[in-house]
């Protein structure tokens, strides 16, 4: 995929734009979004994605735009994994509603520097070596197989990592939050760091850990940095309003974590298979290339990925909707035999 210079120019200046005008906004003010204010702000993050997934179907053709959209959907549904732990994060450090929006958006921008990081690491280990795809396919199976095997109480544990521990030891703190700020001077003219920081910490140290599972998911569905890149800010633009609109409804979706596991083992498959075609390591099939080892279009990887969603999606609402249904019946019972 040849990218002019222009369009990465073009491309950085825009989101750094919309990035900004952002931040602005909740600079100016801080407060808890409406429902209806992060339901607008979503589409329209969403109504960008899809309008982008265009261009580069005008510019590049179908299989490139192919390739973005389902870049963009898997990491957009990693996204929402992620909001499980930001909201317990959030919860767990007390912090007000209205000041979350900065916390949240932070996070983002530090997001999106270390996925830069780890995009631009990967495509140079990728141009030189192509068994590093061995790797991220063994990762992501490893991955699929945790998700679909953990227990509700091991998706809404979070503990305390060394640096939070670290800094909450040694760096001179407050004991309250002041509005959204960072730091803070005390009766003394002292200058200390607020509880904010540390939640910062927390979500910065947790982004790194999703984006060690979120670049290799991307990474076996296109080689092409600038979709790489791409999909993973329109994925990430617009979860701070996502967190507001759905962070309700978070713990309905239940299988989650069992359509992502599906999601990810089959891109761990897929990049397994395009290994063994590509395989130069001399102790697999004497270095040569293995002929046999089917290729997994873009079409069918965006069918398998929109399809298990829906279905996870789907099933979920259905089994939160009889949970509620049957947690209302059980009182009634009980009130009828007393």
């Amino acid at each position: 995929m040849d990218v002019a210079g222009w369009i990465w120019t073009a491309t950085l200046v825009g989101l750094g734009v919309i990035l900004i005008f952002d931040l602005m906004i909740v600079a100016r003010r801080p407060h808890e979004p409406s429902v209806k204010e992060s339901t607008i702000w979503v589409t329209v993050y969403v109504g960008l994605a899809v309008l982008f997934g265009l261009f580069v179907l005008s510019r590049w053709g179908g299989t490139y735009a192919g390739e973005f959209y389902a870049g963009w959907l898997t990491e957009y549904s990693l996204s929402v994994d992620n909001l499980f732990v930001f909201v317990i994060i959030l919860s767990r450090f007390k912090v007000p509603r209205q000041y979350q929006q900065k916390v949240l958006l932070i996070g983002i921008v530090l997001a999106l520097v270390m996925r830069g990081g780890f995009i631009a690491v990967g495509a140079a280990a990728i141009s030189r070596f192509s068994w590093v795809f061995y790797i991220f396919s063994v990762f992501l199976i490893y991955t699929a197989v945790k998700l679909a095997t953990q227990g509700e109480s091991d998706q809404e544990d979070f503990k305390e990592n060394a640096l939070i521990r670290w800094s909450r030891r040694v760096l001179p703190m407050t004991e309250r939050y002041q509005e959204s700020r960072l730091t803070s001077r005390d009766a003394r003219g002292r200058l200390r760091m607020t509880p904010m920081i540390v939640v910062l910490i927390a979500i910065g140290t947790t982004d790194l850990i999703f984006a060690l599972d979120s670049i290799p998911a991307i990474f076996g569905l296109t080689s092409a940095p600038y979709l790489v890149f791409t999909a993973n800010v329109f994925a990430l633009m617009g979860l701070r309003q996502l967190y507001f609109l759905i962070g309700g409804l978070l713990d309905r979706l239940v299988y989650l974590s069992i359509g992502l596991s599906v999601v990810l083992g089959f891109i761990g498959v897929k990049l397994f298979l395009e290994a063994l075609a590509d395989n130069s390591l001399p102790f697999i099939n004497g270095g040569e290339h293995v002929e046999w080892a089917p290729h997994i279009g873009i079409g069918l990887s965006l069918s398998v990925i929109i399809g298990t969603l829906a279905i996870t999606t789907a099933a979920s609402l259905v089994k939160s909707k009889r949970d509620a249904r049957a947690a209302t019946v059980e009182p009634d019972k009980t009130t009828n035999a007393s």
